[in-house]
């Protein structure tokens, strides 16, 4: 009766025990998943990683000291597509708005769909770096040997000038990087039937 009793005590907590690690593998997957939109999130809030800021409106200051911005172009090599700025730097004062453009094209016999992420070196700037126009993170559909104009619009702000880190930098450099998108929104198949649909956006 004794053995029966500690047996069945051993199988109860065993059982507690494979609840308990399933429960905790459970709570890890559940996190690694959550972890990439987090860390997305935080990123963009923070400037953490070089990641620039999102703005509403232009900057309501701006000073005599100036910047020098740098613009950068990569295509992965799995996308068809030649992608560049249309000028390489830009120098303005902190606080004032600019636009450029950036040109991206098709070299492929198809159209492909392509998506860009982006960053500002050095990293510690991207908490200073606002755009209020980019075509960062929507995707963008180019039939074969087309060439579009994507804009942006940013300033540096203020701020900046006040951090100790960043008292000696005069260069900032934004950095784009255009990946294929395997599985569009919506086919492009789709889209190329409907283009009733996409000239009333």
């Amino acid at each position: 009766m004794g053995n029966e009793q500690n047996n069945n005590q051993v199988a109860s907590s065993n059982r507690r025990v494979a609840l308990a690690c399933v429960s905790v593998f459970g709570l890890m997957v559940g996190a690694s998943y959550a972890a990439v939109p987090l860390y997305d999130l935080f990123c963009r809030v923070t400037g953490f990683g070089g990641t620039p800021q999102v703005a509403t409106s232009d900057s309501d200051i701006v000073i005599n000291r100036m910047i020098t911005v740098r613009f950068d172009g990569n295509v992965n090599h799995s996308l068809p597509w030649k992608f560049k700025p249309a000028q390489r730097s830009v120098t303005l004062k902190m606080g004032e708005s600019a636009q450029l453009a950036y040109l991206a094209t098709n070299t492929g016999s198809e159209e492909t769909v392509g998506t860009s992420t982006f960053n500002v070196w050095p990293p510690s700037a991207g908490a200073y770096f606002n755009k209020l126009d980019c075509f960062c993170f929507t995707e963008q559909k180019l039939a074969s040997g087309e060439t579009v104009e994507m804009p942006v619009v940013f300033f540096v702000d203020p701020e900046m000038d006040k951090d100790p880190e960043l008292e000696h930098v005069k260069e900032i450099t934004l950095s784009y990087t255009f990946f294929p998108v395997e599985e569009p929104e919506q086919p492009v198949a789709a889209r190329a039937e409907a283009p009733s649909a996409e000239t009333n956006l």
